[in-house]
């Protein structure tokens, strides 16, 4: 009896299908045409699991609180606030955080948003009120992107963290207007 296959895309097996790659050609034809068609491990494989990606969501989101640009010392008052007065939040937040990344680089995790918004994740409910500005938004993928480069995180690996992060910089940002708009 034929067994039905789920066809369903989710943002998971998109970022999933980024992550299929031919493997390294081996030494005989065969086994290298086999391994060709093996897919490589998920981001969440190769960034080391959930302990590994705790490392670097504890590491980045220090680092955010110290960043001069959004972190307590930002000319953002809703960002210079949150990180002085809601720090006893932020190890809830850096849960999520390591959900979220859990989820969207292809592991065993499911992020579900405190706050539901019109995507599926939810970003831009959790982040409106902070009136992020796309300068900010860089501003923290810079600050992600030097976290990576402490942890010494190839670079391969690197660059699909930071793509799955701008990929979301029009929900984060959504709340933000431009002075004078």
């Amino acid at each position: 009896m034929a067994q039905a296959v789920s066809t369903s895309i989710t943002r998971r097996s998109v970022v999933a299908g980024l992550t299929v790659a031919p493997m390294a050609l081996a030494a005989d034809s065969t086994s290298a045409q086999a391994n060709q068609t093996t897919p490589e491990n998920s981001l969440y494989e190769r960034l080391g699991g959930v302990f590994a990606i705790a490392a670097v969501v504890d590491h980045f989101s220090d680092a955010i609180v110290k960043n001069p640009i959004v972190g307590q010392t930002s000319e953002n008052p809703q960002l210079r606030e949150w990180h002085t007065k809601n720090l006893g939040r932020l190890p809830g937040l850096k849960f999520m955080r390591t959900l979220w990344v859990c989820d969207v680089s292809g592991g065993p995790f499911k992020f579900t948003a405190t706050k539901p918004g019109t995507t599926p994740l939810g970003l831009e409910e959790a982040h409106r009120d902070l009136r992020i500005s796309p300068t900010e938004f860089d501003e923290v993928a810079a600050e992600l992107g030097r976290t990576l480069d402490f942890l010494k995180v190839p670079k391969p690996e690197t660059d699909e963290v930071l793509a799955a992060f701008a990929a979301h910089k029009g929900e984060v940002t959504a709340g933000y207007v431009a002075k004078g708009g």
